[in-house]
């Protein structure tokens, strides 16, 4: 065995540079922690279902992780990069098909009800492998789940299953949801969806549409004394540029996943009493690809792929769409994940005369026009950034002669266009890296993945040999074979473009200097918040 929820006017009451020379509040000198207050938060979004053992997502965690729990939450100290939650410890067996659970005792829901293993069994076969949008890749094989008493939970799986993908999965795909609540009904219809009842040290009290999200203290919290906050209102701000407003204002105290637009960081960086803050998203990079639909004849061949890769100038991209606060992609895995990541793999240097020489000598001929073909070119919606890429890779093509026709959507309909429908022939998108490959990376470019799955492979790219790695890998159990069966994947990807990566990010957050505990995690702003607390 291997051992690991008020008035607008209440709400607009409460008032309260460089990456490297960052600032924590609360760091300039030693205080007391105090306990009560109400903390204000900018949230750009409202999720239509927010419960994250159905969608594992940021916008639903930065909410649901102060109320509902996961089985461990990532951690600066341990080795594994793990803190116990709702799980104490765990060990798996030498076969990989089981791994032991020990859950933490003298838990209660907030209704009062006794936290058991069988809620731990209930959410695992019921929604994270049936439901949720990544579990079913990573509890595919779960078999059953054994409760041989309330606080252990044996999760049995059909095939092996790498320790080291669970452990990866942890803190993002086991959050744990009540049985009682849940049991013998429609569970993705269910209104506890969005009146969440979980085990954290925060309870939901109410949303108010268009308004706020507000959460209150839950005095039965079994990590006592914590939390110090007595609340926490989210603000819905779905225009960012307001949030860089309202902190100057007054109005908010806090502005996570860079809410605060990157052209106004320098300048809101140099107001008193606010910090910018890039610690605490080290285990939440982004990564910018352009997808690519190969059902169209030109972007099905390989040369087409690699004179679009030589035409998009990173550095420019990392320097004026990001503000520096990006890297250049190498490929599917980022250089954050060290524990998989290589350099070792085909680069594409930014050169316009070589992708012209490529598309001449393929036969693109340029017609009188000096276009070689068309395309429709779909950014993504969610980030200011996937919008202002977008129109950068319009001019970019265009200088190769491809002629790149923009087409907006909402969020919506730009996951129907792309993800059901394929209306698309480069789309621009942000997935998320979520410390494993086999965690919402490959899927980006497997093969027979089913119409409708956002960020997944629908380009209709085919690869059986990519295929056939990525399958070996998901069930090696030997993590240095493992490793390196994830290098051949990243050589294969960036070899064979079936899509394009572009530049990893991450977030940055804003702060006023009475906000304390900030940061302390590498998923700070979906953790649970238990320790911060504000200066009265």
């Amino acid at each position: 065995m291997r051992h690991f929820r008020i008035s607008r006017r209440n709400l607009l009451a409460t008032a309260g540079f460089s990456a490297a020379t960052a600032i924590l509040p609360g760091k300039l000198r030693a205080q007391a922690p105090r306990k009560g207050g109400r903390l204000t938060v900018a949230a750009d979004s409202e999720p239509r279902n927010l419960n994250p053992a159905i969608v594992a997502s940021n916008g639903v965690f930065f909410v649901a992780s102060k109320i509902v729990e996961p089985l461990a939450e990532a951690s600066y100290g341990d080795k594994h990069g793990l803190a116990p939650r709702l799980a104490t410890h765990w060990e798996a067996a030498d076969d990989g098909l089981s791994i032991a659970f020990h859950l933490r005792e003298g838990v209660t829901w907030h209704d009062g009800q006794p936290f058991t293993a069988a809620d731990v069994a209930f959410s695992a076969m019921e929604i994270w492998r049936t439901l949720q949008n990544l579990g079913s890749v990573v509890f595919r094989d779960l078999k059953t789940v054994d409760t041989p008493d309330d606080h252990t939970a044996v999760l049995r799986f059909s095939d092996p299953t790498p320790l080291q993908l669970i452990r990866h999965a942890l803190p993002s795909l086991t959050s744990v949801v009540p049985k009682h609540a849940f049991d013998g009904t429609d569970i993705a219809s269910n209104p506890v969806n969005n009146r969440l009842i979980g085990t954290g040290p925060f309870q939901f009290a109410e949303h108010r549409r268009g308004e706020y999200y507000r959460l209150v203290r839950n005095n039965s919290y079994w990590g006592k004394p914590l939390p110090y906050l007595q609340e926490i209102v989210y603000r819905v701000l779905p225009d960012r540029s307001a949030a860089a407003t309202a902190l100057e204002a007054g109005e908010i105290d806090l502005a996570a996943f860079s809410a605060v637009p990157l052209i106004d960081l320098k300048r809101i960086g140099q107001e008193k009493g606010l910090a910018v803050i890039t610690k605490g998203y080290e285990a939440l990079t982004y990564q910018l690809v352009v997808e690519i639909n190969h059902r169209r004849k030109e972007l099905a061949d390989l040369t087409v792929r690699q004179a679009i890769a030589h035409a998009i100038d990173k550095d420019f991209v990392v320097r004026t769409i990001f503000a520096s606060y990006a890297v250049p992609a190498t490929g599917p895995i980022p250089k954050s994940a060290a524990e998989f990541y290589t350099s070792d793999v085909a680069g594409y240097s930014f050169d316009v005369a070589e992708a012209n020489r490529i598309l001449d000598k393929a036969g693109y001929t340029r017609g009188s026009d000096g276009v070689r073909f068309s395309l429709k070119l779909l950014p993504a919606p969610y980030f200011n950034e996937t919008r202002a890429f977008g129109a950068y890779l319009r001019q970019a093509l265009a200088a190769i002669g491809i002629d790149a026709e923009i087409v907006n959507h909402d969020a919506a309909a730009h996951i129907k266009a792309v993800y059901m429908d394929h209306t698309f022939d480069l789309a621009v998108a942000p997935p998320v890296f979520r410390g494993d490959p086999a965690i919402s990376t490959t899927i980006l470019v497997e093969g027979g993945i089913p119409d409708g799955v956002p960020f997944s492979n629908q380009g209709g790219y085919d690869n059986p040999k990519l295929d056939a790695l990525i399958g070996e890998a998901a069930t090696t159990l030997d993590e240095g074979k493992r490793t390196e069966l994830y290098h051949q994947f990243q050589k294969m990807v960036t070899a064979d473009l079936p899509l394009i990566n572009v530049v990893d990010w991450t977030f940055t957050s804003v702060a006023r200097n009475t906000v304390h505990n900030i940061a302390n995690n590498p998923r700070w702003a979906v953790s649970n918040w238990a320790d911060t607390w504000i200066e009265g």
